[in-house]
């Protein structure tokens, strides 16, 4: 795929980190890649955002943030408080299809979940992957409650007429809970859609050569990686 849309079942779930990974394992294939962040929120001006995160765990790739808002708000809400025009959903489609001129992959991390607003018109990112006819990876959390929020983010991806290219779980821990082990299996199943990696908890926190070996370990070979989801799931399943 030349384009993927990177979303999240909501905040904190471990959307950069996999878009990281996946950007990692495609550079170190040979391929040109292009990361965007239509909109970056929570962060004043000249800190390091999550575009920064993916460049250090990734290493050299093409980024674009097309706008910041300081306040830690979904972006039309962010753009509003701070007085400042929001992002288009034209000029968001824009940039990535001219990204995609000149980049074998281009990845879009959306801002929390799926259907988060970017401008008082109400464009989400699973409008914007229509537009485009782009993929989107959901990145689910592991724990009680991310079913229903899975099942409900690609639902409404479905319903919009967009597609889910596949489930990560973006933050595996080293000692997962009853409820995380069944999830293994049951979220292929009500999200329609394969369970294609398995981050483990951490991993942020790791230079980029051990970074690049966990998302080769923890990504299915769709993604660049060599993780077997089913037995990853048969050996955690109770």
């Amino acid at each position: 795929m030349a384009l993927l849309m990177v979303s999240g079942t909501g905040t904190e779930v471990g959307k950069t980190v996999t878009t990281a990974a996946v950007a990692a394992l495609a550079l170190a294939a040979g391929r040109r890649v292009a990361v965007v962040k239509p909109v970056q929120t929570g962060l004043p001006p000249g800190r390091d955002g999550d575009l920064a995160d993916v460049t250090r765990l990734a290493g050299p790739v093409t980024t674009r943030e097309l706008a910041r808002y300081p306040d830690p708000l979904a972006p039309a809400t962010a753009a509003r408080r701070a007085g400042m025009p929001p992002v288009g959903l034209e000029r968001a489609a824009d940039t990535l299809n001219a990204l995609q001129e000149t980049h074998d992959l281009v990845l879009c991390e959306g801002a929390g979940g799926l259907l988060a607003r970017f401008d008082e018109r109400g464009w989400t990112l699973a409008d914007l992957a229509v537009l485009l006819r782009a993929p989107v990876l959901v990145v689910a959390a592991p724990g009680l409650g991310t079913l229903n929020a899975t099942a409900l983010t690609t639902e409404v991806l479905r319903h919009r007429g967009g597609h889910c290219a596949g489930v990560v779980v973006g933050s595996w821990p080293k000692s997962p809970d009853l409820a995380m082990r069944c999830n293994l299996s049951d979220l292929p199943v009500v999200a329609g859609a394969p369970l294609e990696g398995v981050l483990p908890a951490g991993m942020a926190a790791r230079g980029p050569a051990a970074f690049a070996e966990a998302a080769r370990a923890g990504l299915a070979p769709s993604l660049g990686g060599v993780l077997d989801a089913a037995d990853f799931t048969a050996r955690h399943t109770v």
